[in-house]
């Protein structure tokens, strides 16, 4: 539970800045995954993904703090790793922790801005090597889909002279 603990202080502290800006949310359909992150146009950017189509005690929470690389007009290159807890595992176990770790990850991905008119729209490719907790086992999973990320409106000339 100590490992928990410090682990969302260091998530917390880390993106506090990103926590308050613009954020996308997206949704990779063949993963099962719904993504929900802060400004990913800042150098450091939280995503938090949630799993979907599964028993409640099998939900799991991605908590992965990124890091971008190289950003441009159409693509944006990102690393990161985080932590995959289970909130619900105690439905299954009453004697497991309160929130269950269940194994820590890497991701290297590229959301590619396909659309001139539209930059807010993205199309996210990842690959994410995967461990379980007690590093006995692992998968390297790969994840395609769709995000939409959040701007502040600009305010026109018309308003500021108001």
């Amino acid at each position: 539970m100590k490992r928990l603990i410090i682990l969302i202080v260091f998530f917390l502290i880390c993106g506090r800045e990103g926590l308050m800006a613009q954020g996308s949310v997206g949704y990779y359909p063949w993963s099962n995954l719904l993504t929900i992150s802060t400004n990913p146009r800042k150098v450091f950017w939280v995503d938090s993904r949630f799993q979907t189509n599964s028993l409640f005690s099998s939900l799991s929470v991605d908590i992965l703090p990124m890091i971008n690389f190289k950003r441009g007009e159409i693509t944006q290159w990102y690393i990161g790793g985080g932590v995959r807890l289970n909130p619900l595992y105690r439905i299954a176990d009453s004697k497991a922790d309160l929130v269950t770790v269940d194994g820590y990850s890497v991701n290297v991905g590229v959301r590619i801005k396909p659309l001139p008119q539209n930059r807010n729209i993205q199309l996210a490719l990842e690959l994410n090597p995967y461990v379980k907790d007690k590093f006995d086992s692992g998968v390297l999973k790969s994840h395609f889909g769709v995000v939409y990320v959040f701007t502040k409106k600009k305010k026109k000339v018309e308003d500021l002279a108001q």
